[in-house]
C-alpha cells in the first residue's frame, strides 16, 4: 500500500464487517481482512471495470465467503456494515453518498480530497460525533481524514475550518501547510494594485493561520 493508504488503514477501527465504498484496486480491504481488523468486508464501486480490480486481489476471500463485491452507487447495495471507509473522494461527492443512504454504518472512515469542511458539518447534522480529525501529508500532498461515529456533538467554526485535531493539537503536517498558505498570502499582500477590501481579508486570515504555527 501507499503511504497515504497506509494511514488510512491504521485509522480504521476494528469491525465485524467492513465496507469499502468506491474501493479501486481494494488494497485496504485486503489488508483489513489480513490484519484480523474484520471478519469480512463489502467492496464496492459504481463502475463494475474499477471494482474488477478489486475482485481479482480478493479473488480468494470471495471465493471463501469473506469478501464481497457489489456494484453500487454509494450505500445502495451495501448492507449491514459495522464501519465504512469513503475515500479519494471530493467532500461534495462524499456528501451526496451519505445523503443518499437509507442506512449508515455505526462509524465512518472518510477522507475528503477538497472541501473537507462540508463533510464535517453533514456528519453533525447526520448525527455523527467527529472523534478524530487531522491532516496528514503523504508523497508532497496534504489530505484531511475524519474518524465519526454515531453520536451528538458539535464543532466551533475553526473546527469546521480546519478539523478538530488540528485546531486542539496542531501536528507538524498541520503547521507545514499554512505556513505554506501563509507565505502565499505575504505574496499577494505584496502584489501592487491590491484592494483595501483584499487586503482587509488576507489580512484576516494571516492572523488565523499564525495562531496555529
Amino acid at each position: 500500500m501507499t503511504e497515504r493508504l497506509q494511514k488510512i488503514f491504521s485509522s480504521i477501527p476494528n469491525a465485524k464487517v467492513f465496507a469499502d465504498i468506491g474501493c479501486d484496486h481494494g488494497y485496504i480491504a485486503k489488508a483489513m481482512l489480513e490484519s484480523g481488523k474484520c471478519e469480512k468486508v463489502i467492496v464496492s464501486d459504481i463502475s463494475e471495470k474499477c471494482l474488477n480490480k478489486a475482485r481479482e486481489l480478493l479473488s480468494e476471500n470471495i471465493a471463501n465467503g469473506s469478501a464481497e463485491s457489489v456494484v453500487s452507487d454509494g450505500f445502495d447495495r451495501v448492507f449491514d456494515v459495522d464501519v465504512a471507509l469513503i475515500a479519494g473522494m471530493g467532500g461534495e461527492e462524499i456528501c451526496n453518498i451519505l445523503q443518499k443512504a437509507q442506512k449508515l454504518p455505526e462509524k465512518l472512515v472518510l477522507q475528503p480530497m477538497k472541501n473537507p469542511e462540508k463533510v464535517r458539518v453533514l456528519c453533525l447534522k447526520l448525527g455523527f460525533l467527529i472523534e478524530k480529525d487531522s491532516l496528514f501529508k503523504s508523497a508532497g500532498k496534504f489530505y484531511d481524514l475524519i474518524v465519526a461515529k454515531k453520536g451528538q456533538g458539535t464543532l466551533t467554526e475553526e473546527e469546521i475550518e480546519f478539523g478538530k485535531d488540528n485546531v486542539n493539537n496542531p501536528n507538524e503536517d498541520f503547521k507545514e501547510k499554512l505556513t505554506i498558505e501563509i507565505n502565499k498570502i505575504n505574496n499577494y499582500l505584496g502584489a501592487e494594485n491590491i484592494s483595501d477590501k483584499t487586503k482587509q481579508e488576507l489580512t484576516a486570515r494571516l492572523e488565523k493561520y499564525k495562531k496555529y504555527v
